[in-house]
Order: structure tokens, then C-alpha cells, then sequence
């Protein structure tokens, strides 16, 4: 069966808030999507990396903001 899909998307506002390695993103109609994974030596590195050392403070600091007081209503 031969199928012919012509489209016209217009995206005003897009948000992604994350992409994973095992993420789709799809807009529009796909014949198929198959999965690949990859894996390169781009750095020609011999042996694996040390561990990396935990961390004792978090990356980001959230500022801790006051949270304000409820009133009874009469």
C-alpha cells in the first residue's frame, strides 16, 4: 500500500522540558521510527574513567523563600 501525506504544521510556541537518550520527539507523521544507539571513543581514551566523588552540596541552590502567613476570614 503506498500512502502519500502531505502536511503544513505551524508551531507558535514549542516547550520541551527534557530530552532523553530513549526520547521521541515527533511533529507530524512518521512511516516509521526505528531506535539507534551509538556509542564513540571520539576522546581514544585507553581505560575507563575514575568514579566521580559525591558531591556534599547540591549543583543548583534553591533560595528558600518565606511562605506567607494565612488569615482566618471572618
Amino acid at each position: 500500500m503506498k500512502l502519500t501525506v502531505h502536511q503544513q504544521i505551524h508551531i507558535n510556541f514549542l516547550k520541551v522540558d527534557a530530552i532523553t537518550n530513549s526520547s521521541v520527539l515527533q511533529v507530524g507523521s512518521s512511516g516509521s521510527i526505528q531506535s539507534v544507539s551509538n556509542s564513540y571513543n571520539t576522546g581514544e581514551y585507553d581505560e575507563p574513567a575514575q568514579p566521580a566523588e559525591p558531591l556534599d552540596q547540591p549543583l543548583v541552590r534553591i533560595p528558600k523563600l518565606p511562605i506567607p502567613e494565612q488569615t482566618e476570614k471572618e
